[in-house]
């Protein structure tokens, strides 16, 4: 299906998966919505996407102010009249992660990005994709979102798996509104979010790891599918999986 055309609203587009899917989306015809909480990040990797002859706007915002985020929707469907495609990618972790040293801040910070973020941003595009009947949502979960992994620690266990359970009740209510929804699990990304682990993975690691633009691809490929296929799940790995290869060794990270 041709992405010519298609709105598509990207959240945590300035850096890792977020930019990789904001870039490959604009990449495929899409006029691109990024947004994310660094007005400056946004503009500067927006001019770099321009230079294609991309089609690509910013509105900057956090995913956890929900009063935000609607004004946001209100404002791109305003200018757009649409949101064909919706892409939730803002997320984190936090490096005291661990039952021994987990606080209750960094829970929270864990849980009002991941969890509440993605449910305030699907919350405001669902009225019109509705009205439409017709929308994808692409909400970025983790492995740690469908395995238990002990690397990631409870707050982002917990989240991931939350975001992974409310992306299949979009297809369980919305399916017959023309509504889809992917829950993308990716296992380790090299995205400066592994500069937030206790003991970050070496360069030689991270270059073994899934890269971005692995997932900007897979992004890119969720949204051109016909609007009558929905991939409910899709997880991904790099053929070099860490958290098969020596498990044992990395449970402190």
């Amino acid at each position: 299906m041709s992405l010519q055309g298609k709105v598509a609203w990207v959240t945590g587009a300035g850096t890792g998966i977020g930019l990789a899917g904001a870039k490959a989306l604009a990449e495929a015809g899409a006029v691109v919505v990024m947004s994310g909480r660094r007005r400056d990040v946004l503009e500067h990797e927006a001019g770099a996407i321009r230079q294609s002859g991309a089609r690509v706007e910013v509105e900057a915002m956090d995913v956890a102010d929900p009063e935000k985020v609607n004004l946001v929707a209100e404002a791109i469907l305003a200018h757009h009249g649409k949101v064909d495609i919706l892409v939730n990618s803002a997320g984190l972790n936090v490096p005291n992660r661990f039952w021994r040293n987990q606080t209750i801040d960094g829970w929270n910070q864990v849980m009002r990005i991941n969890v509440d973020g993605t449910f305030y941003c699907v919350q405001a595009v669902l009225p019109a994709m509705r009205t439409q009947r017709d929308g994808c949502i692409i909400n970025v979960s983790s492995w740690a979102g469908v395995h238990h992994s002990q690397l990631t620690g409870g707050a982002y266990n917990g989240s991931k798996h939350a975001v992974t359970a409310l992306t299949e009740t979009i297809n369980m209510e919305e399916g017959v509104n023309g509504i889809r929804a992917c829950a993308l699990c990716p296992a380790e990304v090299a995205t400066p979010i592994m500069d937030r682990r206790p003991i970050p993975p070496s360069p030689e690691d991270r270059a073994k790891m899934l890269q971005p633009r692995d997932l900007g691809g897979t992004i890119r490929w969720l949204a051109e599918l016909p609007p009558s296929v929905c991939i409910n799940q899709l997880v991904i790995s790099p053929t070099w999986n860490r958290i098969y290869i020596g498990a044992a060794d990395l449970k402190a990270r």
